[in-house]
C-alpha cells in the first residue's frame, strides 16, 4: 500500500466519522422536531444527503481498502454496484438541496399532524 493509499484511507476515515457524528445530531433534531410536530424540508433534503454521503464515505473506504488486498469479480460488481446507488443519493439531495436554495424556499416546513389527513 502506497503513501496516497494511506492518506486516503485516514482522509476517508475522517470523513465517514464526521458524517455519522453529523447523523447523530440530525437524528437528535429530528426527534425533537417530530416532537412539535413539524419539520423544516430543507433539514430534511440535508439529512437524505448526508446519509447518502455517509453511505458513499463508507463505500469509498471499503474500496480503498479491499484495491489494497485484492479483489474478485464478484465484489467488484458489488462495489460498482454500492457506489452507483451512493453517487444516486447523494446527487438526488444535491438536487433537492439546490432547488430548495434556488428557489429561496429554504424555510418550508411540513406539519406532521396534517400529514393525517392524506392516508
Amino acid at each position: 500500500m502506497g503513501t496516497i493509499d494511506v492518506v486516503l484511507i485516514m482522509a476517508y476515515s475522517v470523513s465517514f466519522i464526521c458524517a455519522l457524528l453529523l447523523m447523530a445530531a440530525l437524528f437528535l433534531y429530528f426527534r425533537r422536531r417530530i416532537r412539535a410536530r413539524v419539520i423544516s424540508l430543507f433539514m430534511l433534503a440535508a439529512f437524505f444527503f448526508l446519509g447518502a454521503y455517509t453511505v458513499k464515505m463508507a463505500v469509498a473506504f471499503w474500496l480503498r481498502f479491499s484495491s489494497a488486498a485484492g479483489t474478485d469479480a464478484v465484489l467488484a460488481s458489488l462495489h460498482s454496484r454500492a457506489w452507483a446507488f451512493a453517487q444516486a443519493g447523494t446527487t438526488f439531495g444535491l438536487i433537492i438541496l439546490t432547488m430548495l436554495m434556488y428557489t429561496k424556499r429554504r424555510d418550508l416546513f411540513i406539519v406532521l399532524s396534517d400529514l393525517k389527513k392524506w392516508r
